[in-house]
């Protein structure tokens, strides 16, 4: 299936480098491969020992298309040394550079590649993409999505037996490959309670000192924990919005996993991991395509009011977002959309909505048709 960055990459290419991260299995590899002729193509892995010693010795072939650069970020100084490629070649051919970790954290970083590059970060497939490539109605992709979550390989067999096998070995790979090599971490058995912990406690605030209790460990540490877990896009972190950022920091954060078949917890709290995951694919995109600067954030007061989800553009909300299982009163909402100033509030059930209501800014929408115009 052609993902929903192809275009965009491809036209990246022609004066960038290009940096594509996003989760393991997501489909970094497929989409990079498929952009030009497979022939004009070379694909260099520096986990391959082969492909390893072509990228030392720099004897790819000049004529290609373009150059792929898989896990090159575990080479030391590896933005230094890609620099130097561009500042000397230029893009022909074009160069582009995959990998299963946020590359802006990365510890074997080195220098900037300040102007020479765009970052696009992939995600998993949603409503949109399902829709589109394969042709199946909003409703299903969504109820499929539920089943067995968003990763290319367990949604396009669609069967829950395989997508659990599946899951299986993808967190075995991360936390016995990928985390050791950002991290030392010698506890991986505590990592992988850690996992299962936060995979319980979707769509609630997360108290460090509470996993810290009941792994027993420091706080530090399991913020260090989720810190690396969130660079190997296993998780992702939602911060309630204030006014000023240094506030929300301190604040408990919300946690969701980008793979929702994850979630461990009842039907309600992976109905909202699916919709945060929606939210966060579409403000990515926003970022990565349009610049915008536009983030997620969740609501919430001293008297405990809770709106679950915020997109704020230029530091201002500007759509709110509540998921519910079913229709339900909108007060919380009603009153933010009031308090914040934002243009829309959405209020989106899991059950479908055959007729859309509106109170003031609050609409009440079928939440397969809504997500599946997100991008």
């Amino acid at each position: 299936m052609k993902r929903y960055m192809t275009d965009q990459v491809r036209q990246d290419l022609a004066g960038k480098v290009v940096l594509l991260t996003g989760p393991r299995q997501v489909g970094k590899t497929w989409l990079s491969r498929n952009l030009f002729d497979e022939k004009e193509t070379v694909y260099l892995n520096y986990d391959n020992e082969t492909h390893r010693r072509v990228i030392l010795d720099q004897s790819w072939s000049r004529d290609a298309d373009l150059v792929i650069f898989d896990e090159i970020h575990k080479r030391k100084n590896w933005k230094r040394w890609l620099k130097g490629v561009f500042d000397v070649e230029g893009v022909r051919p074009r160069l582009m550079v995959t990998g299963s970790a946020r590359m802006d954290v990365w510890r074997k970083g080195g220098d900037s590649l300040a102007g020479r590059h765009f970052l696009c970060r992939l995600h998993p497939i949603s409503i949109s993409e399902a829709v589109k490539e394969t042709g199946i109605p909003p409703r299903e992709a969504l109820d499929r999505l539920m089943d067995v979550g968003g990763f290319p390989e367990p949604f396009l067999k669609g069967t829950k037996g395989y997508a659990q096998r599946w899951r299986r070995s993808h967190l075995e790979r991360i936390l016995k490959e990928d985390l050791l090599d950002l991290e030392r971490v010698s506890d991986l058995k505590s990592v992988e309670v850690l996992v299962q912990l936060l995979s319980e406690r979707v769509g609630a605030p997360v108290s460090f000192s509470s996993l810290a209790r009941d792994l027993e460990v420091s706080p530090h540490t399991v913020k260090r924990w989720i810190g690396i877990l969130e660079s190997l896009y296993v998780v992702f972190v939602i911060r309630p919005w204030t006014a000023k950022l240094s506030k929300s920091i301190l604040k408990e954060p919300k946690i969701y996993f980008y793979d929702t078949g994850r979630v461990r917890g009842d039907e309600s709290s992976r109905w909202e991991n699916l919709v945060a995951c929606h939210l966060l694919k579409w403000v990515h995109y926003r970022q990565d395509v349009s610049g915008e600067n536009t983030d997620l954030f969740y609501l919430r007061d001293k008297e405990k009011r809770e709106v679950d989800f915020a997109i704020v553009h230029e530091r201002k909300p500007e759509i709110l977002v509540e998921v519910k299982t079913s229709e339900s009163t909108m007060t919380h909402l009603k009153y933010f959309a009031a308090k914040t100033g934002a243009k829309k509030a959405f209020h989106l059930p899991l059950a479908p909505v055959t007729e859309p209501r509106q109170l003031g800014i609050v609409k009440t929408v079928d939440a397969a048709k809504w997500l599946g115009g997100l991008i």
